[in-house]
């Protein structure tokens, strides 16, 4: 198991230096959350990283729910590293990146977060070195991040260019969706948000639930909410989850396969906004709050 984790990580070194030679990318951080958990933010986080590889662009995703971290479950792969590692200077970014299926680049979650508010500054310095070797390499850094309104979510949202909430067209999960968006644009006005309505039973119900709740934020918080797209309630994604394979990749031709990849292109399709921020640039703001609670 060892000798295959150090193949993987050598065939990501010889990726990263292969693209060395290739024209520096405008590194966006994109964040995807949701107000409650089991509305498939996970695994909508994945799939939709996925597709946009498919369309051409280079993708690493970052499981960021430090509580229930499960993208390496829904892979069915094992990580032995994961952002932790880096800060506590035990590993450089190279080893903690790993290789999931579909050739998607990821960084697991890990326990132990708790313990990177005692670090020195020696230690953040080295971690900053590091983190700012991510810049241009990747099209999108993608964050998953904790499910519910949690400070977590909060800070991830806030430092990224733009996020996409999930939900589905179940009144529980509407409410605790637009609650994230209220408690996110009180303290970040300038929060760039994207709405993903999971498991519709057609086109029309996932239009009709992204329209209820843009008129509500337009009325009360003086903000919009633009409708990125649906995604069916597709039977094959459970099938999926069970074989712990990407369900874009275990039934490309399925209902929701064929949905996650119109949003994912539809996503590209839009006007890129400020792209200021830098990678490192992100996890000092989210780092730096995260310190001072």
């Amino acid at each position: 198991m060892s000798d295959q984790a150090q193949a993987l990580r050598d065939l990501i070194r010889r990726q990263h230096a292969s693209s060395a030679a290739e024209p520096p990318r405008s590194t966006r951080i994109l964040t995807v959350a949701s107000g409650k958990g089991g509305v498939g933010k996970s695994n909508f986080s994945l799939n939709f990283a996925l597709s946009l590889q498919k369309l051409g662009q280079k993708v690493l995703v970052f499981d960021a729910d430090i509580g229930m971290a499960n993208l390496d479950v829904l892979m069915g792969v094992s990580a032995p590293y994961s952002l932790y590692h880096l800060f506590r200077g035990e590993r450089p970014i190279r080893d903690i990146i790993q290789l999931g299926p579909g050739g998607i680049h990821f960084i697991a979650g890990g326990s132990g977060f708790r313990e990177l508010l005692h670090l020195s500054e020696e230690q953040l310095q080295q971690a900053d070195r590091e983190i700012e070797r991510l810049q241009g390499e990747y099209d999108f850094i993608l964050f998953d991040t904790g499910a519910g309104l949690s400070k977590e979510a909060e800070r991830f949202i806030g430092a990224s260019h733009e996020s996409i909430v999930v939900t589905t067209p179940e009144p529980t999960s509407i409410t605790d969706a637009y609650a994230l968006v209220k408690m996110v644009s009180h303290s970040r006005p300038d929060a760039s948000f994207r709405l993903l309505v999971n498991r519709a039973a057609d086109e029309r119900e996932g239009r009709q639930t992204a329209e209820k709740m843009d008129l509500a934020a337009q009325r009360f918080l003086d903000i919009r909410l633009p409708f990125l797209g649906s995604v069916a309630d597709d039977p094959h994604v459970g099938k999926a989850v069970r074989r712990q394979t990407p369900f874009t990749l275990a039934y490309p031709d399925c209902k929701a396969s064929r949905d996650v990849l119109a949003a994912a292109r539809g996503y590209l399709d839009l006007p890129r906004g400020d792209a200021s921020r830098t990678v490192k640039g992100f996890f000092h703001q989210w780092f730096n709050r995260k310190r001072n609670l």
